[in-house]
């Protein structure tokens, strides 16, 4: 299952992580979010001791989401040595994050 991230834990999950991280930036709202959410728990199986899949609800870490100019959601960060490496905005196929985040391994 996904990690959940917010305001108080992103760094120390997200940037501090040694290992490639997808964040999928949601709301409970969002139809699209919905639409992806089975890609994205799937994921955090597949990629578990490679990389690491997480979920930040931009409602309730308006801090994270702002600092990361997130405007449309679903929003899918990927971070590598703490830093943006690449982005997906809306639903798109499992195939599509797959293929993001394997080149990152």
């Amino acid at each position: 299952m996904a990690l959940q991230v917010n305001d108080t834990n992103f760094d120390e999950i997200v940037v501090a992580s040694d290992k490639p991280v997808m964040v999928d930036f949601w709301a409970e709202w969002c139809g699209p979010c919905r639409m992806i959410a089975p890609f994205v728990e799937e994921m955090a199986g597949e990629f578990e001791g490679k990389a690491v899949v997480v979920k930040c609800d931009v409602d309730s870490s308006p801090g994270v989401a702002s600092k990361y100019g997130i405007r449309n959601i679903p929003t899918v960060l990927f971070f590598k040595g703490g830093e943006v490496a690449d982005k997906q905005v809306g639903a798109v196929p499992k195939a599509s994050f797959v293929a993001k985040l394997e080149a990152l391994l």
